[in-house]
């Protein structure tokens, strides 16, 4: 497994940032956060017997694995089974903190609520309800962010119906030239599911959401149609792209991902297709 070595060259640390905001609509009634909903199995230390494994717990691995030790999960109402099972973190040996949303209009307003304790370090990002390979997946990423030094890498995995996800066209050399919304017909075939930035973007993001709250605080006719519409982290990473942050991305050509807030999805993950 390759080792993430260069997290030290600028001195600063490494932050998970994870929403855990969504109402889970596709797949209710459930009898718990769509978060916590056990996937499969997980070994106890000193070989005391195997737990179910909830879903978040996957990526959360996958971000200790990178040597990352602190993360921030931000949460809405309601969603207090989260913070009761995770706790502190001990069981990743990880330390996790929770933030509470504000703003009901998409992830980027969702994940702006870390914007105090983030904004000076690199963050690691994921969606806790998408299983996807390799483990190592985030060293990768941050390798190429210190490689390259681009404000913010994505990790692409190809899939079988792209008119499901945000679909990201690349050039050549892996640099990211757009991003489309769940188009309705596309040659493209790769998605984004994880991400790591700088402060640059953390920075951008924060003023642009900044933005687009006093527009419509000056128009309460843009207000209520903003308010029906759910902004996508995708929309601000491609804003980024316009205003010339450098976007790169790394493959991951023969992974795969589902995401278990879809129906057909979390039937392959309880049959064990991820």
């Amino acid at each position: 497994m390759l080792e993430y070595k260069k997290a030290k060259k600028n001195h600063q640390e490494v932050i998970g940032l994870i929403p855990a905001s969504g109402q889970a609509t596709r797949i209710s009634p459930l009898p718990c956060s769509k978060e916590l909903y056990p996937i499969g199995f997980w070994r106890l230390n000193e070989g005391n017997g195997v737990r179910p494994k909830v879903v978040c717990h996957y990526l959360l691995e996958k971000m200790r694995l990178a040597g990352i030790t602190k993360t921030y999960i931000v949460l809405r109402d309601g969603k207090w089974d989260i913070p009761a099972y995770l706790s502190d973190g001990k069981m990743l040996d990880m330390h996790l903190a929770y933030l509470m949303m504000r703003l009901p209009f998409g992830v980027p307003y969702t994940i702006d609520q870390a914007y105090p304790f983030v904004k000076d370090n690199i963050v690691a990002f994921g969606f806790p309800d998408i299983l996807f390979q390799p483990d190592d997946a985030y060293v990768r990423l941050l390798n190429r962010q210190a490689d390259t030094n681009a404000n913010v890498v994505l990790g692409l995995f190809p899939v079988d119906k792209p008119e499901k996800w945000d679909v990201v066209d690349f050039d050549e050399n892996g640099r990211i030239r757009q991003i489309l919304i769940k188009p309705l017909q596309i040659h493209l075939r790769y998605t984004w599911i994880i991400a790591v930035w700088t402060p640059v973007f953390t920075q951008f993001m924060h003023n642009y959401l900044s933005t687009l709250q006093e527009v419509k605080d000056q128009d309460n006719t843009l207000n209520e149609i903003s308010e029906r519409q759910e902004l996508f982290l995708s929309d601000v990473i491609q804003a980024a792209i316009l205003n010339n942050l450098h976007v790169e991305g790394v493959l991951f050509p023969d992974s795969s991902c589902l995401d278990i807030g879809t129906p057909d999805d979390l039937i392959k993950a309880i049959r064990g297709i991820n």
